[in-house]
């Protein structure tokens, strides 16, 4: 198996286990990918996923290169359809994805590793990690929805470039930009993932959610659209327990019953 998930309370962390390579994502640790957030989607006890690679080299160094070169070798819809159609339903299933998406970064994050950083809500990167966008020295752009989400992320002129040039950037930059939350020592990596997650979990679920997908649909709209987005998902969780059980909470505390 190159996915692992192991489940602790509210919280399932999910490995890339490819260490002899860097983690790097060929079709199947694609796929097994999204069968597994798919099963995490539809685990109610599931409220925050970490994700993150095996060993300490790397959280993923990109897309398996082999299988790459085969899927170009094929010709040009064969590499749509694996290549890109692939990548980008894997960062579009964890940009949407219901439930916060944690990253942990334990290493290298090149390629298609920096591709699912920059499509996850939230991450932590060890001290030691990197990220880099080296397609263009495969000579293309990149195919996992890197050329759009990163200078949405960090502005036009710096995610271009790390596009253009190719060249890696080191974690204490990484936060700088805004590609990562924080920058933590590797051995507490995990730990303060599981934190971020407990601090998460403790809010209703259907609060969660909408907020996540408030930000997410929002953020890329002019401001009057972005308005109705948030209104419509503020509206979802007016009849919903979490808001029922939100406000007697506070009422109680100040002493409004």
């Amino acid at each position: 198996m190159t996915i692992h998930v192991e489940r602790s309370d509210h919280l399932a962390t999910i490995t890339i286990d490819r260490e002899h390579k860097l983690n790097a994502l060929d079709y199947p640790a694609v796929d097994a990918l999204l069968a597994a957030l798919d099963r995490l989607d539809a685990d109610d006890a599931v409220r925050v996923v970490v994700l993150t690679g095996a060993g300490s080299r790397a959280f993923s160094a990109g897309a398996d290169i082999p299988s790459l070169a085969a899927s170009v070798a094929g010709g040009t819809e064969r590499a749509l359809r694996e290549i890109v159609r692939r990548g980008h339903a894997l960062t579009r299933r964890i940009e949407e994805f219901p439930k916060p998406v944690i990253v942990a970064v334990n290493g290298l994050a090149y390629g298609a590793g920096c591709e699912i950083v920059e499509a996850a809500p939230l991450a932590l990167a060890a001290e030691h990690a990197a990220f880099a966008k080296p397609e263009i020295t495969l000579g293309f752009p990149p195919p996992f929805g890197g050329s759009q989400r990163l200078p949405r992320h960090v502005g036009r002129k710096r995610g271009l470039e790390m596009i253009l040039t190719g060249d890696p950037i080191p974690a204490a930059r990484a936060a700088e930009i805004g590609l990562v939350n924080a920058v933590v020592p590797a051995a507490d990596l995990l730990g303060a993932a599981r934190d971020l997650a407990g601090r998460i979990a403790r809010h209703a679920p259907t609060a969660v959610t909408a907020c996540l997908r408030s930000v997410t649909r929002g953020i890329n709209l002019p401001i009057d659209e972005g308005l109705a987005v948030e209104a419509a998902c503020f509206a979802a969780t007016v009849p919903t327990d979490g808001v029922r059980d939100g406000l007697r909470r506070f009422l109680d505390r100040s002493g409004r019953a």
